[in-house]
């Protein structure tokens, strides 16, 4: 793709967005700050946890790391912290000792579709004056600034 040129009006146009991110990102310490101290809060770490689970099923710590795109020990102290708030269930492989598998509880699931009817209603209620075309393309922005994120 060839890059637009450097004009003023696109620095500063890039540079609203990385404020933006900024702002997200600061919102989501906040959400995470919140799930630490309020009893059923999810960060969205723990809510990215849920979602894998209730599309993909039980899964080992390893491979709801990557669903997650977590580390493996991360993975693990938020599997404990669901397991701690009944959300999911921890138990050990029979063929593999040293590996467990994680999965939902019926409270995990009801607590993921809660949250993702929340999600849904609230970005139906934010975002509803934008058509799907603009939404594809935020998206792709949040996924293009997912790479770069990467990269610093």
């Amino acid at each position: 793709m060839a890059e637009p040129p450097p004009t003023p009006d696109r620095t500063l146009a890039l540079d609203r967005l990385a404020r933006a991110a900024y702002r997200l990102s600061a919102a989501d310490a906040r959400l995470r700050g919140r799930a630490t101290r309020t009893p059923g809060a999810l960060s969205l770490t723990h809510a990215r946890a849920l979602r894998t689970l209730a599309e993909q099923g039980p899964l080992t710590i390893s491979q709801l790391a990557a669903g997650t795109e977590t580390t493996g020990a991360a993975t693990t102290q938020l599997v404990n912290g669901l397991v701690t708030a009944g959300y999911v269930t921890r138990t050990r492989q029979p063929e593999d000792k040293r590996s467990v598998l994680v999965a939902l509880t019926n409270a995990g699931r009801a607590r993921h579709d809660q949250r993702q009817q929340a999600l849904a209603d609230a970005l139906h209620t934010d975002l509803g004056d934008y058509d799907e075309t603009a939404l594809d393309r935020a998206a792709e922005v949040l996924q293009r600034l997912s790479a770069v994120y990467d990269r610093l």
